[in-house]
């Protein structure tokens, strides 16, 4: 059989997916956006237009980095997630959540919570500094939620396809605050104003230890992608560093080269991310 260019554009489009989804990701999806029951997000609300756009790619890369400075959440992340030894299965429920929470029925979103509560409730340690942590602190919780969606944003005002105008930038971020009360986070921001106070109030928790700056060099310098991929990967990772805010650089130990993200990084963001949302298209259109 003869596969046509279409063929082949359809078939990368499904192995994203399932890599990134999971191998029942298309199943799944299918149920999701043909769902007919309520849900918590109307279509092609702020927080639709984001989380279905390929710059969560980058800001998904730049949550990680961002929440790995917080010595408590680093811990029960290097405790319990299993990230090293399965980065695509944390990817995979991570996107799943995200996937069910944004386009799902109400009911499916509320299950997908819960699981997430559940097993937060049985997380708990002691960090290297000797302080003790758990999953489900509102605190922590509070902090995980502005470091996604402050990332998520900041990719989106740069890479994706349609910019938000403020009001729906506010919208979003009070969009996403409605889930993050159903995990139990503390005060969710709901606007950009309150999300950027958010983080600056955090900034005397943050702290440069061996498990974040391990973080940064496994995500950045040893992917788990393969080799044909780290040349777009490479172009992904430096797009996700390029829009960490110049407070967050030093404590991880990656350069500030404005000139260089201004130009080169840039049009690679924008490259990978164009080249993800081509390969995506003709699976996008299946929905």
């Amino acid at each position: 059989m003869v596969l046509t260019p279409g063929d082949v554009r359809m078939r990368l489009g499904l192995s994203l997916l399932s890599r990134v989804a999971g191998p029942d990701a298309l199943e799944r999806r299918e149920r999701i956006h043909h769902a007919t029951s309520e849900r918590w997000f109307a279509p092609r609300s702020p927080v639709t237009i984001v989380h279905a756009d390929s710059s969560m790619f980058v800001g998904g890369l730049r949550a990680l980095l961002l929440q790995s400075l917080h010595p408590l959440a680093m811990a029960g992340v290097a405790d319990h997630s299993g990230f090293r030894g399965d980065p695509w299965g944390r990817l995979q429920r991570t996107s799943a959540f995200l996937g069910t929470t944004t386009f799902g029925s109400a009911t499916e979103a509320q299950r997908a919570v819960d699981r997430v509560r559940g097993v937060h409730g049985r997380i708990s340690g002691t960090a290297p500094d000797g302080r003790a942590y758990a999953a489900d602190d509102p605190h922590l919780l509070r902090w995980v939620h502005i470091a996604e969606v402050d990332s998520f944003l900041a990719a989106h005002d740069r890479y994706g396809s349609r910019r938000l105008t403020g009001a729906e930038r506010d919208e979003y971020v009070a969009q996403t605050a409605m889930v993050a009360r159903a995990l139990g986070a503390d005060d969710p921001p709901a606007s950009v104003a309150d999300l950027h106070r958010a983080l600056d109030d955090y900034r005397p928790e943050l702290a440069s230890t061996p498990a974040a700056r391990s973080t940064a060099r496994f995500l950045l310098l040893r992917p788990p992608v393969p080799l044909a991929l780290r040349g777009p990967y490479a172009m992904l990772s430096a797009a996700a560093v390029g829009l960490l805010p110049r407070w967050a650089r030093l404590p991880l130990r990656l350069p500030y080269l404005p000139l260089a993200e201004a130009t080169v990084v840039r049009a690679g963001g924008v490259a990978v991310t164009h080249g993800v949302r081509w390969v995506m298209a003709p699976v996008n259109a299946r929905r």
